[in-house]
């Protein structure tokens, strides 16, 4: 099947269109590039779109009352901006809404203490509020279950063990590319190999999938579960119960879980460090969820900046909208998803007329593994299975952000040699921002690989690390630099613009 797929698509890649020969010499609207640097630095309104976004509307959850809401608000800021046939486009059956609407939990015994920590999404509340011992239980494999039975009514399960903190390691906030990383990038000549992946251990038949072990808490009438996978001082991490994804977000297997609360590392920690000592733990937990009644599809927020000559063509900028629910989001994605709608805004405050249709888009279930761009694609352009569509030939490029929230610093090119000569044009306007540097590498895990794994130029521009990671309690917008969402907003902006003008359309690299 692979041997096909990469038949199918070279045999694409060279449809005949209006080809970019590379002997030609691109160029950079520098006019152009003015008006935007004008409008996008010293007008911008670039942090009060992701303040919004992150402190009013809030989390974002794919398929979620908030998340909902939040759509409903971006086409509606969408047009406000000028951008036309603004649409909220389902893309796929999503399984159930999932909604936290309430979370405490506190130690009360042998001392109070208030706790940090939230439910995974996905499983259902409390029935209100319980008090209960918490006990450490340790099972692995199938017949280390036997030393719990009957043991664990009435109680919350300590079901990871105690995580290792090292203060040298804390989060810094922000760590820019030194001169030496870029050089290094830019100078590769070929992509890095694939990190070798560890050999597997051999399957133990005895072992407990993740789902297994809830399944024997809730028979064995435990309240709750209690872990800690974060490894960072004040990070709450946690995702969705496990086997969410393989039933897809099935109501039924919701209703079929129990409370599973993901705990700061410190707290986690103190709980465990007592219980060891045989010193008894009370907790007092409780947790509101709302779980949809019925399926519903997911969707994708969409807006255009129409074309003129070209406007049957497509240039595509965009970000994912959804986020897990321990935080809003900032630098995971509304960050990018506000550099997407300010560099459009931009373009509109110019009075930029691209001959190319500029399409921004704002991605769903990207947390869950690229659905949203991955099934826009499919209907849209096109794939090996249900074949390409006449618009396939018709597209031009994607830019994407995403790895978080800092300074454009370069462009990852994707492995597509055809397009540094034009993108090392398109970013001389910008050195002094610092963006300079094009890398060979192929980077994954966000939407542009979407729209790269079936042939169409689909790009992730080279950033610095800024902010503490999303997936966690602490992606708010006070890990934002409003420096940084400025510059990518006049730099996407300009990428966009100058790809809609061009005449040709960004040439795709060669599958093999």
């Amino acid at each position: 099947m692979k041997i096909i797929r990469r038949a199918i698509i070279a045999l694409l890649c060279v449809v005949p269109f209006a080809a970019y020969s590379l002997n030609e010499q691109p160029q950079a609207d520098w006019e152009m590039v003015a008006k935007i640097r004008e409008e996008g630095f010293q007008r911008s309104q670039v942090m009060d779109i992701v303040g919004y976004m992150t402190d009013v509307l809030g989390a974002r959850l794919t398929l979620s009352e908030h998340m909902k809401k939040a759509q409903a608000w971006a086409k509606a800021k969408m047009e406000k901006i000028g951008l036309v046939n603004t649409v909220i486009e389902p893309f796929m059956d999503y399984g159930a809404a999932w909604d936290n609407e309430y979370f405490s939990l506190q130690m009360l015994e042998p001392d109070y203490q208030y706790m940090m920590g939230y439910p995974l999404a996905y499983t259902p509340g409390t029935n209100g509020k319980i008090t209960c011992p918490a006990v450490i239980v340790n099972i692995q494999t199938k017949a280390d279950r036997e030393k719990y039975k009957g043991k664990l009514r009435g109680v919350a399960v300590l079901a990871s063990p105690p995580v290792a903190l090292n203060p040298a390691a804390m989060p810094q906030g922000v760590t820019r590319r030194t001169d030496e990383d870029l050089k290094r990038l830019e100078e590769a000549v070929t992509p890095p190999a694939p990190r070798a992946a560890a050999p597997a251990a051999p399957p133990n038949p005895d072992a407990l999938r993740p789902e297994e072990k809830i399944e024997f808490y809730k028979a064995e009438s435990a309240l709750a579960v209690l872990q800690c996978d974060s490894g960072a001082f004040g990070l709450v991490r946690g995702f969705g119960r496990p086997g969410v994804n393989a039933d897809k977000w099935s109501r039924e297997k919701d209703l079929a879980s129990m409370p599973i609360i993901a705990v700061t590392p410190e707290h986690y920690n103190r709980m465990y460090r007592i219980l060891k000592r045989d010193i008894p733990v009370k907790i007092e937990l409780e947790v509101r969820n709302r779980i949809g009644e019925a399926v519903e599809k997911a969707c994708n927020v969409i807006g255009e900046i129409p074309g003129t000559d070209l406007k049957d063509e497509v240039v595509m900028m965009g970000a994912h909208f959804d986020s897990w629910h321990a935080s809003p989001g900032a630098t995971d994605d509304a960050g990018g998803c506000a550099v997407a709608l300010e560099a459009a805004r931009v373009l509109k405050a110019v009075g930029a007329k691209p001959r190319r249709t500029i399409r921004v888009a704002f991605w769903g279930g990207e947390e869950q593994g690229l659905n949203g761009s991955r099934e826009y694609i499919v209907k849209h352009f096109g794939d090996v299975k249900t074949g390409f569509k006449p618009e396939y030939d018709k597209f031009s490029v994607y830019f994407n952000q995403d790895y978080g929230a800092g300074a454009f610093r370069g462009v990852n090119l994707q492995g597509n040699e055809f397009v540094r000569r034009i993108f090392a044009e398109w970013m001389k306007p910008f050195r002094d921002l610092g963006f300079t540097t094009l890398a060979i590498q192929s980077v994954g895990s966000t939407d542009h690989v979407s729209f790269d794994r079936v042939g169409l130029p689909g790009f992730q521009f080279l950033q610095d690390s800024v902010g503490f990671g999303g997936h966690a309690n602490m992606d708010f917008f006070d890990t934002l630099v409003p420096e940084d969402l400025m510059k990518n907003a006049v730099i996407m902006a300009a990428f966009a613009y100058q790809a809609a003008m061009s005449d040709v359309r960004i040439p795709r690299k060669t599958i093999k």
